[in-house]
């Protein structure tokens, strides 16, 4: 089942979706607690999910905006240098533990919305990454039990402000711009995918490939990010897991290839999607309620 986040005329809903038609289930969730996204992947199960959805009425995608999945995650953990060769590529030397970085709802559109190439750099890098999404609450658990906390997988485009992320040993700077990123465009859920290794991960510039790796490449797997970070932190239903980016980017190119106004970018993960944004300035750049 693929679930969604979208705006029609102004209103907030969610729900499942076929790509083509959407279904809105904020009608049926009076005195069920389903209040957003988040809140329906903690509560309710596919088929309880599917028998509410059969009674909504299917919406085209034409008469929707897609929103982030989760519009309101509480954390957003990123993992640096996660594929060996893209540490390779940047000349790092390969992590013995995990590299995290935080970002910000704000830094991040939902599918088919421009990202932002801010106006202080013109070092506006791509990454295309796979994303896990927490589905219950997961505290101190061990890698054998980590994927019982999944509820979905989705697509994350953690572009970065090269600049400003090398400004300092800490990342987050330049990982955190207004509008960089992008996630979506829906959660494929956790039955859908039994097997996140075998997923290959493909990103596109204006249509050529930049990168093209499987996810069994990751330096540290799934469920020992999973166990590793709920050691420090409680992962909690709608939390955001960024897995890393595989070689490919931008700036260990030569000659170095940025991101600029009117570029489109995608991110393809079968069987979950693609991910698409066209890039646009900042300056003059506004959106409603933005």
């Amino acid at each position: 089942m693929k679930l969604c986040s979208f705006q029609k005329d102004g209103v907030y809903g969610f729900g499942p979706t076929d790509g083509r038609t959407v279904r809105d289930l904020s009608d049926r969730a009076a005195g069920t607690g389903w209040r957003d996204l988040k809140h329906l992947l903690s509560l309710a199960g596919p088929d309880q999910i599917a028998a509410a959805a059969d009674r909504c009425e299917a919406i085209p995608v034409s008469e929707i905006r897609f929103e982030q999945p989760i519009p309101n995650p509480e954390k957003i953990l990123c993992v640096g240098l996660n594929y060996a060769d893209h540490a390779g590529e940047t000349k790092i030397a390969t992590p013995d533990m995990p590299s995290i970085f935080v970002r910000f709802p704000s830094s991040q559109v939902g599918h088919l919305e421009p990202v932002v190439a801010p106006t202080v750099s013109d070092t506006f890098d791509f990454e295309g990454e796979l994303a896990v999404v927490i589905g219950k609450p997961a505290r101190g658990v061990s890698e054998a039990q980590a994927m019982a906390h999944v509820a979905g997988y989705t697509i994350f485009g953690e572009h970065s402000v090269r600049e400003w992320q090398f400004h300092s040993r800490q990342a987050t700077p330049g990982k955190n711009f207004w509008r960089s990123g992008s996630i979506g465009p829906w959660i494929t859920t956790a039955d859908e995918i039994p097997d996140p290794t075998k997923l290959r991960l493909v990103t596109r510039l204006n249509g050529k490939e930049m990168q093209n790796d499987t996810v069994d490449h990751l330096i540290f797997k799934i469920p020992y990010l999973i166990s590793y970070m709920s050691g420090f932190t409680e992962l909690l239903p709608g939390d955001i897991i960024s897995t890393g980016t595989p070689s490919g980017v931008g700036f260990a190119r030569d000659p170095k290839i940025y991101l600029k106004p009117g570029d489109e970018i995608e991110v393809q993960i079968d069987p979950i999607g693609t991910l698409r944004n066209s890039v646009v300035a900042e300056a003059g750049y506004q959106r409603d309620g933005a």
